[in-house]
């Protein structure tokens, strides 16, 4: 969000999913394995790729689109603000910008052209690992075929250098022209599925509902008034990322998480349980006892979606209503009556609410960007797209059309910089994380399923032939992902013992760990250390080390 509200002032994904199979020509997919992670939007792209769309795909591993792709990148994980650079530097020089959109559209281009000239696909190549002539009918394809989307997910946001390598894919999209239409434009695809609505409706520290600014004194006021309170803070709090080490450090005494598994998801998992263990008070509420609520003071039992009605907001701002099919089990309840019911007993003002409706109500009433939205429109046209300002206005598909929302969209011309950890004597290959197809974040549900374990058991580690074969474990009939015994795989921060798969998915001096097993966290090993910017850890590249422990 904050690369995307610096180029356009918005941080929301562009385009509508269904553009993408109507409209969009070429797709550049990018720290994103859309096929096993975000199925439904690949999907829509390979009806596109049916009617002669084209296929970009860059990443570290040999994802599933990659074998689709008309043409695949292959880049060393962490040099993304290279590789897009030396994008941008074929198109400058080989004159396939949009002339008359830069020119009437945006700024700062002479600055980005600075930048980008230095970025030749041959000191890209020494950079990245990308062949220079790849990397050139790469910017070419995606010149050529408009309109283009780009799609990305946490293989570009989970770095120190996150939020440049999303300005990095605005700057990219804005120099071809590829914004403001149906199936064009940059597109974050969000890792859960209300991640979005969460974000919308105050989800963050240094905004109200709305991405309304708590520091601008207006709309305190607006706020205080319409919540009927005084004195609300002017001041961001801390982000998610900034409260586990506050709680380390005594800063922070009481922690109420809703819906998280910090003890799975955080980076550095052993400094995250350290920091909780100080605590004074911590409150999980959750449908399950995750690894986070065996740590708590207090449980409080959630509902799933299945037993409560209210709305999720999609990955394409797209908000639709959620009905409850059973009654909640047990003495759980929903995460709305929860909070209300302790918010009145701790006498706070404006949490009657008897319903989700009257939430959605309240909603309307302070977020212009869901001015329109009611239970009844909903219930009438199955769902709307933000922003909808007022109750006639039909939804927005796609934004940024003749105007981005600050005015002009912005270039930010960026230089690359390597991440916070690469690989020495000590530690020689780098770590990347993801996920996988048959298991979801931090398996608090998927591991519950008896179907979803037998198709994936239990964590493993992907190593190159060649790798696996230095540390003594490749033998002949170990091809093709097969497993090939047990490996302990160790960082500066842990160590964890998991089975080890050799495959030529993945390139030479990397590893890959899926973060979903408790049993063998790959978390235990990622790096804590944060985009100045969003927060965000660097989970996908750290140092480690790898060492046969059984053949």
């Amino acid at each position: 969000m904050a690369g995307l509200v610096a180029a356009f002032g918005s941080g929301a994904m562009t385009n509508s999913v269904p553009e993408f199979s109507e409209h969009t020509q070429c797709f550049l997919i990018t720290g994103s394995n859309t096929s096993e992670a975000h199925p439904l939007v690949a999907s829509h792209v390979m009806e596109a790729q049916e009617r002669g769309a084209k296929i970009i795909v860059a990443d570290p591993r040999e994802i599933q689109m990659a074998r689709f792709a008309d043409i695949y990148l292959r880049f060393r994980p962490g040099t993304n603000v290279a590789w897009i650079n030396g994008l941008m530097n074929v198109i400058i020089s080989e004159g396939l910008e949009d002339e008359t959109f830069v020119a009437e559209r945006t700024e700062g281009f002479e600055e980005l052209c600075q930048v980008a000239a230095e970025y030749t696909p041959e000191r890209v190549e020494e950079i990245s690992g990308i062949p220079a002539d790849d990397l050139r009918a790469a910017a070419r394809m995606y010149a050529a075929h408009k309109p283009a989307a780009i799609l990305y997910a946490m293989g570009i946001t989970q770095h120190t250098s996150g939020t440049d390598n999303v300005k990095s894919c605005a700057n990219l999209a804005m120099l071809t022209g590829n914004m403001g239409v149906p199936g064009g434009g940059v597109n974050p695809l969000r890792g859960q599925n209300n991640v979005q609505g969460a974000c919308d409706l105050g989800g963050l520290p240094n905004v109200y509902p709305g991405y309304q600014n708590v520091t601008v004194p207006e709309l305190q006021a607006k706020f205080e008034a319409a919540w009927g309170v005084d004195g609300l803070s002017d001041q961001a709090g801390l982000k998610a990322t900034e409260m586990i080490p506050a709680a380390g450090e005594g800063r922070l005494r009481a922690l109420y998480v809703m819906g998280e598994n910090p003890m799975l998801s955080d980076p550095d998992v052993n400094h995250a349980r350290h920091c909780l263990e100080q605590l004074d008070f911590l409150v999980v509420q959750d449908i399950f006892l995750t690894e986070t609520a065996q740590l708590a003071h207090v449980v409080l039992p959630g509902t799933s979606f299945a037993e409560r009605d209210g709305t999720f907001t999609g990955t394409d701002r797209r908000i639709q209503r959620v009905r409850k099919a059973v009654e909640p089990v047990g003495e759980s309840r929903p995460d709305w009556a929860i909070i209300c019911q302790l918010a009145q007993r701790m006498d706070a003002h404006g949490f009657g609410f008897a319903s989700p409706k009257e939430v959605m109500d309240e909603i309307a009433a302070v977020t212009p960007i869901y001015g329109g939205v009611s239970y009844e429109r909903l219930e009438e046209v199955g769902s709307l797209q933000w922003p909808v300002p007022t109750t006639d206005h039909p939804g927005t598909p796609y934004l940024h059309a003749g105007k981005f929302s600050r005015g002009r969209g912005k270039f930010h011309a960026i230089e690359f910089r390597e991440a916070a950890e690469l690989p020495d004597d000590e530690y020689p290959f780098i770590l990347t994380t993801g996920r996988l197809m048959f298991h979801f974040h931090t398996g608090t549900m998927t591991r519950r399923s008896e179907k979803l374990g037998q198709e994936v058991p239990e964590a493993y580690v992907e190593m190159h032939p060649d790798d696996a074969a230095s540390i003594g474990l490749l033998f002949p009939r170990l091809r093709g992902g097969q497993r090939g015994g047990r490996v302990r795989v160790a960082s500066r921060r842990g160590e964890i013992e998991l089975s080890v798969r050799v495959t030529q998915r993945i390139r030479p001096g990397v590893v890959f760990i899926p973060f979903h097993f408790a049993e063998a966290a790959a978390n235990a090993l990622t790096n804590a250390a944060l985009d100045p910017d969003s927060g965000i850890p660097e989970y996908k590249v750290c140092a480690v080390r790898v060492e046969a422990v059984g053949k």
